[in-house]
Formats: structure tokens, sequence, C-alpha cells
């Protein structure tokens, strides 16, 4: 099988295309090559003299529209907001090992941001969503657990990168869930995941750290991550390649942290339906949105 890379995705004229956080890393570079190839490309971002920036640098149909993720509110105005079907929607943004903070709901940042908005938003468009749900993880999932009891870290001492590795792991489970009950409403609508290996993005500069630890891992970044373009190829794979639903796509090198895209596996954790359901169940009641089992779409061709 030929190695896939941004010349392998198929012209994308007349695609809606909306990814969250394309203002920078691996978003910015996924929509630059979806807008190229011909999509209508939504630079759904937070700051919009930012977002308006990145889309300055694209050729091609690209809009620049307002989302914090962080805020159920503002969630809701972008779905609202949004005009017309979506083919792919591609949850990209997220936050990694912040400083401990809340979002305008009152959950844990990592959490509330990583998971939560976008369960949020996936729920809000998918009536609209003709093809694919793409929701980028981490390999930080493998030493993830869904804490059921504190989901919130209302009660523990917090400790972003364990929180950090909770949101990865919902958004699998999250993926795996969505593919269940679209595939339960009879939908040609797919839901699948993706993960960038190492990539030499934003996330990997958190605030907050001491200067020491901030320079080792710069330093360990230039050396082993990819680039920001090559980061964005399981992303892109995830999004156009003919795949199962529930694939989750990943490097093919050492260790997933870089090279060419493949499908790759995930940890026994992500595999659990019981906990997807329940995880599930539980996101609805804190965002208050839910699956919109009879407007799904249904029959529509990939």
């Amino acid at each position: 099988m030929p190695t896939f890379t941004s010349s392998a995705v198929p012209p994308q004229t007349g695609r809606t295309v909306v990814i969250t956080g394309a203002n920078s890393g691996i978003g910015r570079a996924a929509a630059r090559t979806l807008a190229a190839k011909g999509a209508r490309v939504v630079l759904a971002v937070r700051d919009l003299t930012k977002g308006r920036a990145a889309a300055a640098t694209m050729a091609g149909h690209v809009e620049t529209r307002q989302l914090d993720l962080a805020d159920l509110a503002s969630i809701h105005a972008f779905a609202d907001g949004l005009d017309g079907p979506v083919d792919v929607l591609i949850n990209n943004a997220g936050v990694m090992v912040p400083p401990f903070a809340r979002t305008a709901d009152g959950f844990e940042l990592q959490f509330g941001t990583n998971h939560l908005g976008h369960f949020a938003l996936t729920n809000l468009l998918l009536p609209r969503i003709r093809d694919r749900v793409v929701t980028v993880s981490s390999n930080g999932h493998k030493v993830g657990s869904i804490e059921f009891d504190d989901l919130n870290w209302e009660h523990r001492p917090y400790r972003a990168m364990s929180a950090y590795a909770q949101s990865k792991l919902a958004n699998l489970l999250f993926t795996s869930e969505l593919q269940r009950r679209l595939a339960e409403a009879g939908s040609s609508v797919i839901s699948t995941a993706a993960h960038p290996g190492m990539a030499a993005t934003n996330l990997l500069k958190p605030a907050g750290r001491q200067r020491v630890r901030h320079l080792l891992e710069k330093a360990v970044t230039r050396l082993f991550a990819q680039s920001d373009e090559d980061g964005a190829l399981p992303t892109l794979y995830a999004a156009v390649a003919d795949v199962p639903g529930n694939s989750y796509a990943g490097p093919s090198g050492f260790m997933e942290g870089r090279g060419a895209p493949t499908l790759v596996g995930r940890s026994l954790k992500a595999q659990d339906t019981d906990v997807a359901r329940r995880l599930w169940e539980i996101s609805e009641q804190l965002t208050a949105v839910s699956f919109p089992r009879r407007s799904v779409q249904v029959g529509t061709d990939r």
C-alpha cells in the first residue's frame, strides 16, 4: 500500500470541513491541506484574530468563526450560527497540562475542553454531518483512567498529566460510543479518531513550568517530534481515507511517535464498552446535550 501523504488527499470540492483549534499546529496544517484541495474549511477558533491570521496563509475557501470549547454557551452559538451541511467535523482543539483551571461551566479545564466541549459540539452538529467525525486523541490515553467519582477534580489533589490522560481516554471512548450509536440509528456517518504521535505543536509548550524542565522538553521535542505537517497526516488519513468506523489512525513508526499514518491499536481501557456508555450518559447530563437519534443522517453515500 502506498504511503499516505498530503498529496494523497482526494479533491474536496463541494465539501465542508469544520476544524476546531485550527489557528495553529496540526489543526492549521490539516486545514491548509483540505482548503488547497477545494474544501470549504471553517476554522473554529477561540481567538478570532489568530484564526484570521491563520486563514490568511491558506489558499481556497476558508472561513473563521469563534468557538470557545470551554464555554457551552459559545458552543451553542457556534452550532446555531453555522450554515449548511458539514461533511467532516474534526475535533482537534485541546489543552495539555495547564495549571488547574475550570471552564465557564465549572468543569476541570482539560476534561471540559478536550472531551465535554467536543461532545456537545458533535451532538449539536450531528444532524448536519454527512460523512464523518474525527476526534484527535493522544498516546497519553494509555495511562489514563475515567474517575467517575471525581471527573472534574473536585476532591483529589490536581495532577495535570493525569487529567490530560483522562481527557484523551475520554476522546477514544467517545469515538467508539458515537460509532455504536450511529450504527444503531442506521446512519452511514462514521466516527473515527487519530493521534499525531509526537508533534511539535503549541501543546508541547504549556504555561507554568519550571525553566529547566521547559528547556529539556524543548530539546526532546526538537530531536524526536514530527512537524505540524507530518503530525496532521493521521488526522487527514482518518478524515478522508477509506477506513471503518471506530478506527484509530496514528504514525506507523517506533512507538507511534512519528512516521506515515496507519491504523493503530488502543489501550484495553479505551475498548471498554460499558465505560464508554456510562461516560456518554454522564456527558449528556453534564452538558445537557444528547445524541440526536431521530435526525442523524441516514443512508448518505460517503
